[in-house]
């Protein structure tokens, strides 16, 4: 009995002062909020795990597109890095050819290089985004169905 007590008053105070911590918890495996159609076609759930502050210069971002949806055409003020957690996506920077990029995949988009990445017709895809600073994304350019499709397409055979 005096053993019982004894780690209960030990435990007790341990798990209290645990649980009173101010801690920020976030979770990659939580889908995030639906976008809003505004830069992409079909359906995107992203989820700010980490935003730049004073302290910590990079926001990662956890987005997920169904198949057979793309972003626009964009870039960045710092550079990007992607991710791949699942899935499969098409990636393409201005000037170069679009590839495949799967699960397992890391890339890395210099600043102030456009590029659009998305899902393939086929395959859902989530890709954890890294990124500096708090400068807005810049969108360049709308990407069209018909683009989308010929990538597609191109990258079928």
């Amino acid at each position: 009995m005096k053993t019982l007590i004894t780690v209960l008053f030990t435990i007790i105070p341990v798990v209290f002062w645990a649980q009173s911590a101010d801690y920020v918890v976030t979770s990659y495996l939580e889908e995030g909020m639906k976008a809003p159609n505004t830069h992409y076609i079909g359906e995107a759930w992203l989820n700010s795990l980490l935003r730049a502050d004073d302290d910590f210069a990079y926001n990662i971002t956890k987005a997920t597109f169904k198949a057979n949806s793309t972003l626009d055409w964009h870039k960045h003020a710092s550079p990007q890095i992607l991710i791949y957690v699942e899935g499969e996506g098409y990636y393409q920077e201005r000037g170069k050819e679009p590839i495949i990029l799967k699960k397992g995949d890391v890339i890395r988009c210099e600043k102030d290089t456009e590029h659009w990445h998305s899902s393939t017709k086929q395959s859902d895809v989530t890709y954890l985004a890294l990124y500096g600073g708090n400068e807005p994304t810049t969108w360049t350019g709308v990407l069209t169905q018909e683009e989308y499709d010929k990538v597609a397409e191109k990258l079928r055979d």
